[in-house]
């Protein structure tokens, strides 16, 4: 079962429907807040606004080098970059005390964009229709600095968001990262985070086998490992591994691996049935949500418990559907 604590992110303030924009408007997105925002406590952050800038007020952009760009105003070239900077470094070190799990990003803002956001050559206004097209490997000030400070913290663009696979690592990881403080609020007890670790294993797997086994030989050594020390490297390990993205090869292999705790309890018609619906997953013709179904119903008809506490098998509220994509 998941906690009933809601999950706390935070958000750029105008993918909440809030009219912080230069123009006055907003950017509200519809799935953060009607579908995620039932199971999320959403602390949202507007760098322009909050550093003092009026709404409405003059478009800001990057300009100069990628990677270290200064902030200006798009028409009289006001610069305001040591200014985002120092209340980037201000806003990130308060939400130190947010605990959050995770942070969604407003795409392509000049300060709160975490990719591909416009670099514009450093050039008088007058000269900036003459000096080609921006370059597309820009990094908002504020994101910059947030992603730098929380460099393993789960954090996404509203716009990635929309490509399922990205959504679906997105939000595993942040069910995982309030399970994780969830232990973590608890006194420190190496039988917490064995079944952790435990009741995490296929998930992992699911992600990256190396650090499966990396992470498992840290629990078996942990007596050996300061308190403190052993858990900042087991979540190093933890937020590493789940960055990377699982994919339709992983996912057979963990199916695959689960099928194999049935050996003895189904019937020969069951496990081709099982094998099928494992190789239709495989070949992308059904989605995820298909074999696990079947999985979960042989965990419970067979009473498996190690399998029923494994959160691969129910990583998330089902009715995020986010394992109903091919």
């Amino acid at each position: 079962m998941q906690t009933t604590k809601k999950i706390r992110i935070g958000i750029s303030s105008c993918l909440l429907g809030n009219p912080v924009r230069f123009d006055g408007g907003h950017k509200k997105d519809q799935w953060l807040v009607n579908t995620l925002g039932e199971y999320v406590d959403y602390v949202p952050v507007c760098p322009e606004v909050e550093m003092g800038l009026p709404i409405p007020r003059e478009a800001l952009r990057l300009v100069g080098n990628p990677d270290n760009p200064r902030l200006v105003t798009n028409k009289t070239y006001q610069d305001y970059t040591t200014q985002m900077k120092e209340f980037s470094a201000r806003r990130t070190k308060e939400l130190e005390q947010e605990n959050l799990c995770g942070f969604v990003f407003k795409r392509s803002s000049p300060s709160s964009g975490m990719e591909r956001v416009k670099v514009y050559k450093n050039v008088p206004p007058e000269d900036a229709k003459k000096s080609g097209p921006p370059s597309l490997n820009g990094i908002g000030v504020f994101a910059r600095t947030f992603m730098k400070h929380f460099p393993l913290l789960p954090v996404e663009e509203e716009g990635r968001l929309g490509d399922a696979n990205l959504r679906e690592n997105f939000i595993e990881r942040i069910f995982v990262m309030q399970r994780w403080r969830a232990m973590l609020e608890q006194p420190f007890s190496l039988r917490n985070l064995v079944e952790f670790h435990t009741n995490h294993k296929l998930l992992i797997m699911s992600h990256s086998i190396t650090h499966y086994r990396s992470m498992g030989k840290l629990v078996a050594h942990a007596k050996q490992i300061e308190p403190q020390e052993l858990l900042q490297q087991y979540q190093t390990e933890l937020l590493t591994a789940l960055k990377l993205k699982a994919t339709v090869k992983k996912h057979t292999n963990v199916l695959q691996h689960i099928a194999g705790y049935f050996k003895n309890d189904l019937s020969s018609d069951e496990k081709k049935e099982l094998q099928e619906i494992i190789e239709q997953y495989h070949s992308e013709l059904v989605p995820l949500i298909v074999p696990l179904t079947l999985c979960n119903h042989y965990v419970r008809k067979y009473d498996k418990q190690y399998l029923s506490s494994q959160w691969y098998l129910n990583p998330h509220p089902v009715e995020l559907k986010l394992r109903n994509h091919v």
